[in-house]
């Protein structure tokens, strides 16, 4: 079956896992889930992930949640631009979340980035989702 979203899929299970205070979730592999995931680790809303190769089928990566005090580390994460309505931003205009204490991930020419990244190298983008 086709799928129309991958990242928003890979939102979607790590929301329904962490509703569910699993300690992993799996998700399919592709470059821009893994430079998403990577902006995640960096700024501290999961453990980390590893790579799990298939014989002849795409990596799976398994995600490992964060958890405080039995509460997950992300309390919202939703997609922004989604594949109907694509949503740009400059530089100048990038969302605050959460009065700052969330980020913006954002796709940008210089790569997949937080918004307090792409502020520092001045540069705007697609925004991917929004985490807090």
């Amino acid at each position: 079956m086709a799928m129309n979203d991958p990242l928003g899929d890979m939102l979607t299970r790590i929301r329904n896992a962490q509703l569910r205070r699993r300690p992993k979730v799996s998700t399919p592999g592709s470059k821009l889930r893994q430079r998403v995931l990577d902006v995640l680790a960096e700024e501290g809303y999961i453990r980390g992930y590893t790579t799990v190769e298939q014989k002849g089928n795409l990596p799976i990566f398994e995600i490992e949640l964060k958890y405080f005090n039995g509460q997950p580390a992300i309390k919202e994460i939703k997609r922004v631009s989604k594949p109907g309505r694509r949503v740009y931003s400059p530089v100048a205009d990038l969302p605050t979340v959460a009065n700052g204490l969330g980020v913006s991930i954002l796709s940008t020419p210089k790569g997949v980035m937080s918004d307090n990244r792409a502020r520092e190298e001045n540069v705007g983008g697609e925004v991917l989702c929004s985490v807090f």
